[in-house]
């Protein structure tokens, strides 16, 4: 992201994206995280650009490893503003849709052109406005942190995909390191719902030193 020193107003937007982000581990509940993200929807984008966000690529790869069709009908969970779509849609896939929390991001998600559907939807308040096994694919590419989506979502995520349908997971390595979205994923293997295929630690924010898993399970056929 450029910054160019005589211009006062664009000097603080680069400082307010900056707590922005350290903000997004510290937020405590749901109205933090509304706010959160309706300040940060303006400079989103260039800041995790400036950060050199990995996750999105990676999962796109993935995704394609395990479903080549282009024409298959994804579901972009904790959508954003559309960096997990843009990179579906770089990596061939022409059907996504998205879904977030805050209308704020939703709107940069609309005028991102990566989507042929997007609505608001609390993931932790189910259910969502979606038809059971209407799905190919679901991503969840930086969904679940701290006081963002809880891991008892996955089973949402669950119930909107085809049975055999890839679900594709991008999650920093402080949450994933917490546990809670590896116990749940572990609960519902024992229960038979799906099965997790591989996961891989890499690149999650390159530019803020920060790692991250790509987790890659299959819905039970």
């Amino acid at each position: 992201m450029k910054v160019c020193t005589s211009n006062k107003n664009g000097a603080k937007r680069i400082m307010a994206a900056k707590r922005y982000f350290d903000r997004a581990y510290e937020v405590q509940n749901k109205r933090e995280t509304r706010a959160l993200y309706e300040d940060w929807a303006e400079v989103y984008d260039q800041e995790l650009e400036e950060k050199q966000y990995a996750q999105p690529g990676r999962c796109a790869e993935v995704l394609r490893e395990m479903l080549p069709d282009g024409e298959a009908r994804i579901l972009d969970v904790a959508c954003g503003t559309g960096l997990s779509g843009r990179a579906l849609r770089a990596h061939g896939y022409a059907h996504v849709e998205g879904c977030d929390y805050s209308p704020e991001m939703l709107e940069k998600a609309k005028l991102s052109k990566a989507y042929d559907a997007l609505f608001e939807t609390d993931l932790n308040e189910p259910p969502m406005d979606a038809v059971d096994e209407s799905y190919d694919a679901v991503t969840a590419v930086g969904a679940f942190s701290f006081a963002h989506v809880d891991p008892d979502a996955l089973e949402e995520m669950i119930r909107v995909l085809k049975p055999g349908g890839p679900l594709i997971i991008g999650i920093n390595e402080k949450y994933h390191d917490e546990g809670r979205v590896s116990a749940k994923l572990e609960s519902l293997e024992a229960q038979g719902k799906l099965e997790v295929i591989k996961k891989e630690k890499g690149a999650h924010l390159p530019g803020a030193d920060v790692d991250g898993w790509v987790i890659a399970a299959r819905k039970a056929a």
